[in-house]
């Protein structure tokens, strides 16, 4: 009987011989788990309460801060208290959810499954991160005015317009980016 050597031993574990299924061995599917994976992860993570404490409130005081300043900037006479923007007009209060953070996390874990080298993965990570919050600010600021001036429309523009144009932007940014960078190899 002829002896493999270990660098024709694909199908099987290297380490036991056992045989791995042909699914697993798919780019497509190692990308899908481990993206599932990371998804799963963050989203757990960023329920848990010290997390939601520590990092998801603050953060989300931030965004609404960011966004008082640009209401301001824009003559809006708007106060921050937290995540509250108020004013004599209008009054919302920003949520997680709101935030841009779970489009973040979807982006981040796409982008981080993807097989890439770092630098292109460091490339997605940055800009995504500023593209979609450039995109939530935008959003926050016009929800602002539609609340202000179309207090009717608030609602629908916030739950059925705002949130799927921020997760439409989110993949839409991921599939450019994939687009760009999928096309080297794994190690570049």
């Amino acid at each position: 009987m002829a002896r493999r050597s270990p660098s024709t031993r694909h199908p099987q574990d290297r380490s036991t011989g056992a045989r791995r299924s042909p699914l697993l061995s798919r780019p497509e599917t190692r990308f899908l788990l481990v993206f599932v994976g990371l998804l799963v992860s963050s989203f757990g993570i960023v329920a848990l309460k010290p997390v939601n404490d520590a990092f998801v409130d603050p953060y989300t005081a931030g965004v609404a801060k960011v966004a008082g300043r640009i209401l301001q900037g824009l003559g809006e006479k708007v106060t921050v208290r937290g995540c509250l923007l108020a004013s004599p007009r209008f009054a919302v209060t920003i949520f997680n959810g709101c935030n841009g953070l779970i489009t973040t996390l979807i982006f981040l874990s796409a982008v981080l499954a993807f097989p890439v080298g770092w630098r292109p993965k460091l490339i997605g990570v940055v800009g995504g991160i500023v593209a979609i919050q450039l995109i939530n600010m935008i959003r926050i600021v016009s929800l602002y005015y539609i609340g202000a001036f179309f207090p009717s429309w608030f609602n629908n523009a916030h739950v059925v317009v705002w949130q799927s144009i921020v997760i439409l932007a989110g993949v839409a940014l991921w599939v450019f980016w994939a687009g760009r960078y999928g096309r080297g190899t794994a190690t570049d």
